[in-house]
């Protein structure tokens, strides 16, 4: 995939890159000052190796560990452009998902190049990895950790293909209680891991499910992977386990995940597939 499309632009020599969202962002050089407006941006750079080139972060960017200690720019739905444009970056990358189109125009008037990223299902999470590799001079590497990506991911697949679909509720918030519908990363990551989705036909993206729909659901498995980080995890979980009309009650098949595993599009929802995979199939023969 090849993402320059022109070597000049506006007058002067430059890479022209098309973005996520259909623009273009013309880069004059390779960039060194890189603020990342999402967690899942700074953990994509960080996994190609790029860490001491980003100069700001957004709230909640703490992995890996050394990200947290980079200047923050606020949240990635609540940015604070003048703090953006502080730190001289060179280069701004953004995400489709929650970054307010008005500051990502005012950056660009600012003169600076802001490129978007807009996955919208796990492999279009690996090849924004690629996108962001060509950008800061580094798509090999990039191909290299993209192939390794694709790879568990195929694994999984191939692993799952000819097993019986069980199906999923998978809880996203805890007070109420939510779920995600079929255009989520989240049902991608359950139908790559061999499972139905039961909220995957629900009209709204989050809708709000009452105990009697999962009854009436009869879900064979239920992952509870909030974004409250002071939610009471256990507690929802043990909640579950007095309604043994479930069949996931049931057979004990109860489990909580990591959210930042399962929802954030960055190179890290791989691991969260396997782990999906493993509390939906789990005498599948796993090796790990």
């Amino acid at each position: 995939m090849t993402l320059i499309l022109c070597a000049w632009a506006g007058g002067s020599r430059g890479a022209l890159f098309t973005d996520g969202i259909g623009r273009q962002v013309v880069l004059d050089q390779t960039p060194r000052r890189i603020v990342a407006l999402a967690p899942s941006v700074t953990e994509t750079l960080y996994f190609l190796g790029l860490g001491d080139r980003v100069v700001g972060v957004t709230r909640f960017s703490a992995y890996p560990p050394e990200a947290a200690q980079k200047p923050k720019v606020g949240s990635y739905v609540n940015l604070n452009p003048e703090r953006i444009i502080g730190l001289t970056p060179d280069l701004i990358i953004g995400t489709a998902d929650g970054n307010p189109p008005a500051v990502i125009r005012l950056l660009e008037r600012a003169g600076i190049p802001v490129f978007v990223l807009n996955p919208r299902n796990i492999r279009q999470v690996i090849e924004s990895l690629v996108r962001v590799g060509e950008l800061c001079g580094v798509r090999e590497r990039a191909l290299v950790l993209a192939d390794g990506l694709t790879r568990r991911v195929d694994a999984i697949v191939a692993k799952t293909a000819d097993r019986a679909k069980p199906v999923v509720f998978l809880q996203v918030n805890l007070k109420p209680i939510m779920a995600a519908n079929g255009n989520t990363f989240l049902n991608d990551l359950i139908r790559l891991a061999g499972g139905v989705n039961m909220t995957r036909d629900e009209p709204v993206t989050y809708p709000r499910i009452g105990l009697e729909a999962v009854i009436r659901g009869r879900p064979e498995v239920i992952l509870i992977s909030s974004m409250d980080r002071d939610g009471a995890f256990e507690a929802a979980r043990r909640q579950w386990l007095n309604w043994t009309l479930i069949p996931a009650v049931k057979h004990g098949r109860v489990h909580l995940v990591d959210s930042d595993l399962t929802d954030r599009p960055s190179p890290r929802i791989v691991r969260g597939l396997e782990i999906l995979a493993r509390y939906i199939h789990p005498d599948a023969g796993w090796n790990d």
